[in-house]
């Protein structure tokens, strides 16, 4: 694991350069003039960091169905024009945390211990509103360049409490926030406007409203069990009775329905718990699930017997249990997925890339089977077919930083140094880390390769990416 305090460095030496010396006076923060632009530089400024470290995750089946989870909270919120993502962090701990500029972290644990797809939901809609409603820049507002600094710190913490809770306080005490931990932690009134918005975007979304105050009261009486700590969620949400009681009432005040979950929210639930134990428990956990039909979905114990069996390199019994999920499953792009990952790891390169194709002909935009795909490809040294299939998903999906990271590797095997590190250049750049894309279109320059219109794009791109650069460094945004 990458040292703590070396990240933490990091990100402090990073951050507080975002504004230059200090955040603007704005007064009415109603007026605010803390951007929505510069909530996003700092957002992406901690987000480096987030990637940096081995609990984040950017499994593409799970980053699909979080993002799928999370527009359809945002699309049910009514207008913003605030962009949002939404990412995994591996970690057993109970909690989720909004950054500014719309980043939205979502831990395994808070998916495994959520019963119902509309407790994560709910969960994930209080975040949101916290976004929407400007409680973070509010936040940085009141407490001035010092709850920027301390805010990078308490990122820290949230990726160091998955080693213990002694460590994520160091970590806060080492970024000073623990003098100020109270004005970091959002406010009662933030937490009961988070509440009323969520909630309201919970039912809008077509979920269960229900699940907010069962999920949050489960929560509350959770906390007797911990000796040294409430649960991270716990720590920066302060959560009171007053609360759950306001949320059981606008509950009550609501018709009930029965709200079924998605196949997908239960497929990932069941991916996860596949992939955080060791393969011999996971196989045993959905054997005894299937065996006993201690279950929510069959579909989903089976998928995650087939995920650890593949884990155990048991592959026979692994195909076995497939035809038994497809029986269950007739059509699921995650299913399919599985399929040719199973067909892979049993050496059948031929029959893992035909179901890809067939697969992406019933799901042409599933991202976790683009990128499975042009990965097999590549493996089976098909590097034409593989850029083939990357830039024609380029020209819908230009933001995508892992289809030009998989462009590199097509343009690398077929020797195009000079396109191989244009495409690093795109892919840095998509994640906010410009001195990085402008490294690589300078190794593009000395590449010695390509000819006279390529090299003219790499320069075009240089001078607008350094001019890009220059002007946040004059703004004091950007740091090295």
């Amino acid at each position: 694991m990458k040292s703590i305090n070396l990240l933490l460095a990091c990100v402090l030496l990073a951050v507080p350069a975002v504004f230059g010396q200090r955040l603007p006076d704005l007064g009415d923060v109603s007026q605010s003039e803390f951007s929505p632009l510069q909530e996003r530089r700092l957002g992406e400024g901690i987000m480096r960091e987030i990637r940096a470290d081995r609990s984040y995750s950017d499994d593409a089946e799970i980053s699909h169905y979080l993002n799928t989870l999370g527009y359809r909270l945002v699309s049910a919120g009514g207008e913003s024009r605030q962009e949002f993502n939404f990412f995994l962090i591996l970690d057993p701990q109970i909690n989720a945390f909004a950054l500014p500029g719309g980043f939205i972290g979502v831990n395994s644990g808070l998916i495994l211990a959520a019963q119902s797809e509309s407790e994560l939901a709910s969960v994930v809609s209080h975040e949101i509103a916290h976004v929407t409603q400007h409680h973070i820049a509010r936040m940085l507002v009141a407490q001035k360049q010092s709850a920027i600094t301390s805010l990078a710190g308490l990122a820290v913490a949230i990726l160091a409490s998955r080693v213990s809770s002694e460590l994520s306080q160091a970590a806060i005490v080492a970024s000073q926030a623990g003098s100020v931990q109270s004005a970091l932690n959002f406010t009662r009134d933030n937490e009961r406007e988070a509440d009323r918005v969520g909630f309201q975007t919970l039912e809008h979304a077509g979920f269960d409203p229900q699940a907010m105050p069962l999920f949050f009261e489960r929560l509350q009486r959770s906390t007797r069990f911990y000796e040294t700590a409430a649960p991270s969620y716990l720590r920066t949400h302060p959560l009171t009775y007053e609360r759950i009681a306001d949320m059981q009432n606008r509950a009550q005040n609501l018709q009930y329905r029965q709200v079924p979950d998605s196949l997908d929210f239960q497929l990932i639930r069941a991916k996860l718990k596949a992939l955080q134990d060791s393969p011999q428990d996971s196989v045993a956990f959905f054997e005894e699930s299937l065996k006993e039909r201690k279950y929510l979905s069959e579909a989903a114990s089976r998928y995650g017997l087939v995920t650890a069996l593949i884990r155990a390199k048991n592959t026979a019994r692994a195909t076995q249990e497939l035809r038994a999920l497809r029986k269950t499953v007739p059509s699921s792009p995650i299913v399919d997925t599985l399929a040719a990952r199973l067909f892979d790891a049993a050496g059948d390169g031929a029959a893992a890339l035909q179901t890809y194709r067939e697969a992406l002909k019933n799901y042409p935009g599933y991202r976790a089977l683009i990128y499975d795909y042009a990965d097999a490809l590549l493996r089976n040294r098909q590097p034409e077919e593989a850029l083939k299939l990357v830039e024609s998903r380029l020209q819908y999906s230009m933001s995508d930083y892992r289809l030009y990271q998989l462009q590199a590797r097509g343009y690398a095997a077929l020797n195009k140094s000079l396109q191989q590190h244009r495409a690093l250049a795109e892919s840095q750049y998509r994640l906010g880390n410009i001195p990085a894309a402008i490294e690589q279109l300078v190794l593009a320059q000395k590449s010695g390769d390509g000819d006279f219109y390529q090299q003219s794009s790499v320069d075009a791109r240089l001078r607008e990416l350094r001019a890009i650069d220059n002007e946040m460094r004059k703004e004091g945004r950007n740091k090295r």
